[in-house]
């Protein structure tokens, strides 16, 4: 007979001092030598925590009264703060949030890396710590979290458009506000979630695969453009008669107007047909160039495609690695998960020859638009895996790199990849890092050949607990 795993006590312990900022957000306390991970707590809060898991390795727990708060609160200004997943640091002053981050760097590099490096430079912060988004993705979903009892007698409507719960893939928060993307976001938003509701249109189920609306997308861009992306499991002609006219006439400034149709279980739209209701099909961003003199640069951004979420801050990124790459015009430089190609076009006036290499075939297609655009003839785009393809035929046909430029994703470089970096054995490689983690543990394996000689930190996501990291590494 199988035995019961015996209940889990909900135990409460008083007086906990919170000593740090930790993983994915969370702050940290000590219990009998033991971290307790506690969300939406800052570092010099006492507080009474209900301990919610106990692991092999740590605990986890949740505030249930602040005792005594931190100097480093601040008021937080959303209202779905807590509920939301999206700004876990709302609670503390950007000026601890920027020092955390800096942290988080320098405890990566020297707890998993290991290897000598220099001070870190000081966190480059944002102009602009709310409103700074250029995309959002709102989900409609037929069973929405309720934060209040229903009252007694009164119908709720099940119906909401916003976010995800944590942790509750099928549930969302029916969003009253949004500080992350300027106006008129919110009020987009609103006014589908309301017409929608009032031409009593389905809303998506997860765990069925059945309604009708699955997806709000709202994407603008410096340059004044605003996309609105509706995606639906099938078609339904009160979109096209009603919905989508009457957006447009209160929402006229909206300069691409886009259905897509997705009947998958997956909620990604690449690969599935657009239909242009209005306007263009894309937006076109600006961003100022690598150097005095130099014309800025022009992207055309694709529904689908990624482009930095920050555009302004993006540009601090893009202009720190050009640095750290010292190009003086003679140089071959490949440019390794290149996206869109926006590294790639940033650096493209100033070296011989640029490569960008890119597994997304749609991502190669934009870039190739983007070069052209910017009339950058010196640039060359692959599309491809780069653990099967980056090796010496690649090498053969496009050229010996003097510099590598590498922006790979959260997970890091394939390791066959830094293998062939050891082998190619360039000058300098400039490694732009959405994980610190990943990173330190990539620059430990280069470290055999490099030196690392600059480690610069950029904030690019204020609210939350991600930072962007710049590291210059140098052959011995």
């Amino acid at each position: 007979m199988r035995r019961r795993r015996p209940a889990f006590k909900a135990e409460t312990l008083t007086n906990v001092p919170i000593i740090d900022a930790g993983a994915e957000g969370k702050a940290i306390a000590k219990i009998d030598g033991q971290v307790l991970f506690v969300p939406f707590a800052a570092p010099g809060d006492v507080a009474d925590i209900q301990i919610t898991a106990k692991k092999k390795q740590y605990l986890e727990g949740r505030i249930v009264k602040l005792v005594e708060a931190s100097a480093l609160r601040t008021k937080p200004e959303c209202k779905h703060f807590t509920l939301c997943g999206g700004c876990r640091w709302q609670h503390l002053t950007y000026e601890a949030q920027l020092s955390f981050k800096q942290k988080q760097v320098d405890d990566a590099f020297a707890r998993i890396g290991k290897f000598p490096y220099p001070s870190l430079r000081p966190i480059k912060a944002a102009p602009e710590i709310y409103h700074y988004r250029n995309k959002l993705e709102f989900t409609f979903s037929s069973r929405r979290w309720f934060t209040e009892p229903p009252q007694e007698g009164v119908q709720e409507d099940p119906r909401g458009l916003g976010f995800h719960l944590p942790g509750m893939f099928d549930r969302i928060i029916d969003l009253e506000e949004c500080h992350l993307q300027a106006s008129p976001s919110d009020a987009i938003r609103h006014f589908v979630n309301q017409k929608s509701k009032a031409l009593n249109l389905s809303y998506y189920d997860t765990k069925r695969h059945e309604g009708l609306l699955r997806n709000l997308i709202v994407r603008n861009s410096t340059t004044g453009g605003l996309m609105v992306i509706l995606v639906s499991k099938t078609e339904d002609e009160r979109l096209s008669s009603e919905l989508f006219p009457a957006l447009m006439a209160v929402f006229p400034k909206i300069t691409s107007l886009l259905w897509v149709i997705n009947p998958k279980v997956s909620e990604a739209i690449t690969g599935l047909e657009i239909k242009v209701i209005h306007g263009e099909s894309w937006l076109t961003e600006q961003m100022e160039a690598a150097a005095e003199g130099d014309p800025p640069l022009t992207f055309r951004i694709a529904p689908a495609s990624f482009f930095q979420t920050n555009p302004r801050q993006a540009a601090v990124l893009y202009r720190t690695a050009f640095e750290m790459a010292g190009l003086t015009g003679d140089e071959v430089v490949y440019d390794l998960y290149s996206g869109t190609g926006t590294i790639t076009c940033y650096v493209a006036r100033h070296c011989k020859k640029v490569v960008g290499v890119e597994y997304v075939e749609e991502a190669v297609a934009d870039a190739r638009v983007n070069a052209n655009i910017n009339g950058l003839e010196n640039i060359a785009f692959v599309a491809g895996d780069l653990g099967k393809m980056f090796d010496d035929a690649f090498v053969a046909q496009y050229g010996q790199p003097d510099v590598v430029i590498t922006d790979p994703p959260r997970a890091g470089m394939h390791p066959k990849v830094v293998d062939q970096l050891l082998n190619l054995a360039p000058e300098k490689i400039v490694y732009v890092s959405c994980n610190p983690a990943t990173q330190a543990r990539d620059i430990a394996l280069l470290t055999e050949k490099y030196s690392v000689e600059a480690v610069q930190p950029v904030d690019m996501f204020p609210q939350t607990h991600h930072v962007e990291n710049v590291a210059l590494l140098v052959r011995k």
